[in-house]
């Protein structure tokens, strides 16, 4: 795993490249509903390897791990969480096989759909958790961790917290936001971002946030907040759910882009994209800053 020193290094050459969505991209190439991912991906992992692979040939240079829900309160719900450290250690190879010439991230969210993530009383049950992931993101040879799509400001610390104690290095944090700043727990993002820093964090932003939302001024309000490198992975607009139930996204990759132009202009220097994308956006993407 990349030290924070070597991580930073890395990312003082200017703007870098994350990848899109994985899960609807799964889901478009035979995943059911309502699966374990982790567990699907490994009895598949052709659609997995192809994505990431068509991710890292459009332009990402770090690829996110499917690891998104592989800890052990999670696995429990299919009988598998005493397999969690073998998961995410399978989990990360397979990422690497597929795109062995970027950095891989493991991967992890929030717990707020299994405990009350943001009670301090559940605060050691969230390390607890994260460090059985940790262990295993470790051992499988993960490049750096990043929290995503976090809900609350206790999970970013519980994460931090075990990443210390099991001794890893390089940390990337994204919250699920509002438009106007705010977390949906109600704190200022600001302001946590900047804690995170202080903390030692070495990327901060969001993700998960709908792209004709997330207006450029949000990205320069975050700015104002932290000197580290900020995270912009947006979903490719708001989504619209269908009759069967499935949500719809509609910004085409070039629209897309032209947003995340902007976004970068304004201070995002770590580009990406959440649900609704897929390897062409990050292809538009590159093409647009690069242009």
């Amino acid at each position: 795993m990349l030290t924070k020193e070597e991580f930073r290094q890395y990312l003082s050459r200017g703007i870098h490249y994350l990848d899109g969505a994985t899960g609807s991209n799964l889901r478009n190439a035979g995943m059911p509903k309502g699966c374990c991912t982790e567990i699907w991906v490994l009895e598949h992992p052709e659609p997995l390897v192809q994505l990431q692979r068509e991710y890292a040939q459009a332009g990402s240079q770090i690829i996110y791990a499917p690891t998104f829900q592989a800890q052990p309160i999670a696995l429990k719900a299919f009988g598998m969480e005493h397999q969690t450290e073998k998961i995410n250690e399978a989990l990360v190879a397979l990422s690497r096989s597929a795109a062995p010439d970027c950095l891989i991230a493991g991967d992890i969210t929030t717990l707020a759909t299994f405990c009350e993530s943001w009670n301090p009383d559940c605060f050691e049950l969230l390390v607890e958790n994260y460090r059985r992931q940790i262990r295993g993101l470790i051992d499988g040879g993960a490049d750096l961790l990043v929290g995503e799509t976090l809900l609350y400001p206790q999970e970013a610390e519980a994460i931090l917290t075990a990443a210390e104690l099991e001794c890893a290095g390089a940390t990337m944090f994204s919250f699920t936001m509002q438009a106007d700043g705010s977390l949906f727990s109600g704190a200022d993002a600001g302001k946590v971002l900047r804690e995170l820093e202080e903390a030692g964090a070495d990327a901060v932003g969001f993700n998960c946030v709908g792209a004709d939302m997330m207006t450029p001024h949000l990205v320069s309000k975050l700015r104002r907040y932290t000197g580290l490198p900020l995270i912009c992975k947006p979903n490719a607009g708001i989504p619209v759910i269908n009759q069967e139930g499935v949500a719809e996204y509609h910004l085409s990759a070039q629209e897309f882009a032209a947003i995340m132009k902007q976004c970068a202009d304004n201070g995002a220097l770590l580009l990406g994209g959440c649900c609704g994308t897929d390897p062409s956006f990050i292809g538009a993407v590159k093409q647009a800053l690069e242009a």
